[in-house]
């Protein structure tokens, strides 16, 4: 099954434009991008080159030379996994600038800590977008509810997400038994997960990035201390400190920030951490059950409305940023949501019964509350929000989900 998705536009406009920039799609493996490179390559009628293959770092040599038969075979220039071989971003400059020609590359951000100064002279050079787990307004493209069947499919598409989440080839297969769905998320977190993340950063410890990922899949909602969890797994914190940082940066969990003003009764030093899917954190906690029968429900809720609003604000490269707030006495907001003028968004996340806490943030604000049985409504307010760009207003927005809307 072929799925249309958001970053398809991207790229078509990339394709169709008159920029030279090196164009990157950050996200993490199995999210679809291989997928992509594959089709274009078809369409475009040009090879795409693996960097997980010395031999095919091997052709992307700083030479004139070399580089001229690359670009005399090929009028785009198509990589996946582009941080396995950082010195390339020397190469996407020389190509840019002498040759004029295209280049889509695609993996993980890390890339930018990996080439250091050199990716850092790229500032301007480049345009970037994300390829990520499905999301809510992807699911909607792809899928043809009539109008009266569209509360039940939301509430029976949540509950699908927030057990075996949104990978592209553990949703959209249309017969694919919970078995099977199980295998491959645990196939997915055992050889791309932690394999790959041992193995790119020649980290020692496999053993001890599972057992990390697992402490913080079972806090979910909670704030995360390094120390107690380090202190738990008998390592040190600036060890437990980098592993989360390599997820971070991998597309494995998402860092929300507390939010700090000058009132003083705002604290916090730890963040929350998500999953980017929660199939993922399903399988690293051996827990595929239905969602009556968890004790975890609530957790699963939150992670997945923060999952959702985060990929919206990767998916249109929106300039806002995410915080949670509590304060000393511990009533907290859930989300907080600052755009670049200072504006603030508060969500309140629940399944079930609001907690009340609409007037405890200290600036101005518009406040939304997101159940189980309005997410979809309030996420699609939110989302048109995000996609503003700066300076805009909810007039000119282009609306998302016009399939199920």
């Amino acid at each position: 099954m072929l799925l249309k998705r958001s970053i398809d536009t991207h790229v078509a406009n990339y394709l169709k434009g008159d920029s030279y920039k090196t164009f990157y799609i950050w996200g993490p493996r199995r999210s679809g991008k291989t997928t992509l490179l594959e089709r274009l390559s078809k369409e475009l009628g040009v090879a795409f080159f693996d960097f997980d293959l010395q031999t095919d770092r091997e052709l992307f040599v700083p030479r004139i030379e070399a580089l001229e038969k690359l670009v005399a075979a090929h009028n785009v220039i198509l990589i996946d996994e582009v941080q396995n071989y950082p010195g390339a971003t020397v190469v996407f400059k020389l190509l840019q600038g002498k040759f004029k020609v295209k280049v889509i590359a695609t993996g993980s951000s890390e890339l930018r800590q990996k080439a250091g100064e050199d990716f850092d002279t790229m500032a301007g050079r480049f345009h970037e977008a994300y390829c990520l787990p499905l999301s809510l307004a992807e699911i909607a493209d792809n899928t043809s509810v009539v109008p009266y069947e569209q509360a039940r499919f939301f509430q029976d598409l949540q509950t699908r997400l927030q057990i075996f989440g949104a990978y592209p080839e553990v949703y959209a297969p249309e017969h694919i038994s919970e078995g099977d769905k199980i295998e491959l998320l645990e196939k997915i977190v055992n050889t791309y997960v932690l394999k790959d993340v041992i193995d790119i950063y020649q980290l020692k410890n496999e053993k001890l990035a599972r057992d990390i990922l697992t402490k913080i899949a079972l806090q979910l909602g909670s704030e995360v201390s390094i120390r107690e969890i380090a202190s738990s797994l008998g390592s040190n914190s600036v060890t437990v400190a980098n592993y989360i940082e390599i997820f971070i940066k991998n597309y494995i969990l998402i860092a929300i920030p507390s939010f700090k003003t000058n009132a003083r009764r705002a604290v916090s030093e730890n963040r929350k951490l998500y999953f980017y899917d929660l199939g993922i954190r399903n399988a690293l906690v051996k827990d595929f059950r239905e969602m009556k029968l968890r004790p975890d429900g609530g957790g699963l809720f939150e992670n997945f409305i923060i999952i959702e609003i985060e990929k919206q604000r990767k998916n249109t490269n929106a300039k806002q940023t995410l915080y949670f707030y509590r304060e000393y006495g511990g009533k907290e907001i859930d989300l907080v949501i600052e755009d670049y003028y200072k504006r603030y968004t508060c969500v309140e996340i629940k399944a079930g019964k609001p907690r009340g806490n609409k007037n405890i943030f200290p600036l101005p604000h518009t406040f939304e509350t997101i159940n189980a049985a309005n997410y979809y409504d309030v996420i699609r307010r939110v989302a048109l929000l995000i996609s503003l760009p700066i300076g805009g207003n909810r007039r000119n927005s282009q609306r998302i989900f016009s399939r199920l809307a």
